[in-house]
C-alpha cells in the first residue's frame, strides 16, 4: 500500500506546537504600537481610538497603522516581517465574521511566535471562531479580546466606547504594569 502525504489546509506549520508568548514589555512608555487593520468596516477607526488611548494614557511613543491585503486570511509574510522590524507591540482588529475572526487570531499568534507581543480583537459573536483558530494553530490558550458585536455599523462615539472598554484587557494581555 502506498502512503500519500497529506497537506494541512489550515495553514499551520512546524511552529504550530509553539505556545509561548513573546516577552511582555512591562510598559508602553516610548513604545511604537502597530495597529494592524484587517480591512473590515470600522477596523481603522477602532484601532485609531485604541492607539489614541495607549498614547495619551499609557505613554506610547507612536502608533503606526498597517493594513492587510484581505480580512479572511492571515497577514502576508512580508507584512509580518515589517511589523516585527518596526514596532514593539501590535493590536490587530477586527474579527466580526467567522473567517476574519480566525485570521485576526492567527495574526496574533504568528506575531507572538515572531517575538512581538500582540492583542487580537474579535467581536463577541465570533469569539468561538477565534478559539477554534487558536486550537488549530496549536495555541489553545492564546488570549484575545472580544468586544461587543457589532462593529461595522457603529458611530464614532460608539467605537470610542468599544475602544475604552477594551483598553484594560489590552494592557493586561500586553503585560503593561504602569
Amino acid at each position: 500500500m502506498t502512503m500519500e502525504a497529506l497537506l494541512d489546509p489550515t495553514g499551520t506549520d512546524a511552529r504550530a506546537d509553539e505556545s509561548t508568548l513573546a516577552p511582555r514589555p512591562g510598559t508602553l512608555r516610548g513604545a511604537t504600537v502597530g495597529l494592524l487593520d484587517n480591512t473590515k468596516v470600522n477596523a481603522t477607526r477602532l484601532l485609531e481610538e485604541i492607539g489614541d488611548v495607549l498614547t495619551q494614557q499609557y505613554g506610547a511613543g507612536a502608533t503606526r497603522l498597517y493594513t492587510k491585503d484581505y480580512f479572511g486570511t492571515p497577514a502576508s509574510d512580508e507584512l509580518l516581517e515589517q511589523l516585527v522590524q518596526e514596532v514593539d507591540v501590535v493590536v490587530t482588529a477586527v474579527g466580526d465574521c467567522g473567517s476574519c475572526s480566525a485570521a485576526t487570531v492567527a495574526d496574533g499568534i504568528l506575531l507572538e511566535r515572531a517575538g512581538v507581543p500582540t492583542v487580537s480583537i474579535v467581536s463577541s459573536s465570533f469569539y468561538p471562531s477565534g478559539q477554534a483558530m487558536a486550537a488549530v494553530q496549536g495555541f489553545p490558550g492564546f488570549e484575545f479580546i472580544a468586544v461587543q458585536h457589532p462593529i461595522a455599523s457603529l458611530s464614532a462615539e460608539e467605537l470610542r466606547e468599544r475602544a475604552e472598554t477594551a483598553i484594560p484587557e489590552i494592557v493586561r494581555i500586553l503585560g503593561v504594569e504602569d
